[in-house]
């Protein structure tokens, strides 16, 4: 796919035009905290944004700084993350503010190549965290954003790659105003998604995800919840919170002690 100016400038207009009439509010747009917008985008990741809304103003009221987050007990933090989902992003997020704290005075540092060395960081996060932190006209696709693409320039094709998309997205990026640039394509991904079915389907990277209920993701999550509201928990207990089969409930133990969120003490299990 070939771009000249007035495609690019046909497609800006577009965009912005759709913006300036529905463009969204949420309390990480438009602030000058590049804490709150790093806690926002790891919160968003595999996380829909009715959910992280209700999280993410307690998230920052208890935790406001990369220096509380670094020294947080890992109950706490487990207990204000409760119902994002995915726990382990709570204990990336904790290891990389302490990375923050230490070795960058607490400051957030304004290069991908630096954010992507954190834990749970990602190329497309990191370089999301600056173009929205720092409006720094960074060059990255997500599920909104590859929407955008895939209807407005691959309308009639199937199994279209992310590496087909990349150039048009660098190639269209507004260099004096990345940060809504990005809010504004993302809300117009959202648009999209609801006027046509599931535009993304035609990406050559689509999958179904995984059903959540029976999963071993739920029940992780309902061990978690557990020892946060009362602390600890015999296996039995454990096992009869969940009522899932004893070995599976057990295996899942296991995998929680090895990631550092559960320890056993004389057969009792607590957060660590």
């Amino acid at each position: 796919m070939q771009l000249n100016n007035e495609i690019i400038n046909n497609f800006q207009d577009q965009i912005w035009h759709f913006y300036k009439n529905n463009g969204r509010q949420f309390a990480w747009r438009n602030i000058d905290n590049p804490y709150a917008i790093f806690i926002s985008e790891v919160m968003l990741q595999q996380t829909q944004t009715q959910r992280v809304e209700t999280k993410f103003e307690q998230f920052m009221a208890e935790l406001p700084t990369f220096a509380a987050l670094a020294t947080v007990s890992t109950r706490d933090l487990l207990t204000v993350w409760q119902g994002l989902g995915y726990n382990r992003r709570a204990l990336y997020l904790q290891r990389s503010a302490q990375i923050i704290a230490q070795q960058y005075a607490g400051i957030l540092p304004n290069d991908p190549e630096i954010l992507v060395t954190l834990p749970g960081i990602g190329k497309a996060t990191a370089a999301s965290i600056c173009a929205f932190a720092f409006n720094t006209p960074t060059i990255f696709i997500e599920t909104n954003i590859r929407t955008v693409f895939i209807h407005s320039f691959y309308k009639n094709e199937i199994d279209i790659s992310d590496a087909q998309l990349m150039p048009l997205i660098a190639a269209t990026v507004d260099w004096d105003n990345p940060r809504e640039w990005y809010y504004a394509l993302m809300d117009f991904g959202v648009y999209l998604k609801k006027q046509y079915p599931n535009p993304n389907r035609k990406s050559a990277h689509y999958a179904i995800q995984s059903r959540f209920n029976d999963s071993d993701r739920q029940i992780r999550g309902m061990i978690i919840k557990l020892l946060t509201m009362q602390k600890s928990a015999t296996l039995q207990e454990i096992i009869m919170h969940t009522q899932k089969d004893p070995e599976r409930v057990e295996k899942i133990i296991t995998g929680l002690c090895k990631e550092g969120f559960i320890a056993c003490n004389k057969m009792i299990y607590h957060i660590v």
